[in-house]
């Protein structure tokens, strides 16, 4: 049972950065889609980032392409999610997500097994 768990967010004012991190309690799979979400209140779970490390492919939504960047630590089992020019929409629980069978990779939850607990961002305007 992978286990992952979220750090990292926090309270800042618009135009700010933030960096997410995701600890992963096994090695970092190259087979295996990763990928960070997003809920805000009353809103669906979106996917917001996610990498497949086996051939580099990377996928971003595009509310969120040109200011995030998705990234990972191999030999630490850490997932990172940099966040910049950070906005009030992007205020949510964050989480980190790994796929459930090899070989898809994109940004559908239902694709993913395994999941954290979360992290809070609060964007002020």
């Amino acid at each position: 049972q992978v286990q992952l768990v979220e750090s990292g967010g926090g309270s800042v004012q618009a135009g700010g950065s933030l960096r997410l991190s995701c600890s992963a309690s096994e090695s970092i799979v190259d087979t295996y889609c990763l990928a960070w979400f997003r809920q805000a209140d009353g809103k669906e779970r979106e996917g917001v980032a996610s990498t497949y490390p086996y051939n580099g492919d990377i996928y971003y939504s595009d509310s969120v392409k040109g200011r995030f960047t998705i990234s990972r630590d191999s030999a630490k089992n850490i997932l990172y999610l940099q966040m910049d020019n950070l906005k009030p929409e992007d205020t949510a629980r964050y989480y980190c997500a790994r796929g459930g069978k090899p070989g898809y990779c994109g940004l559908t939850a239902k694709f993913f097994a395994f999941w954290g607990q979360g992290t809070q961002v609060t964007v002020a305007s």
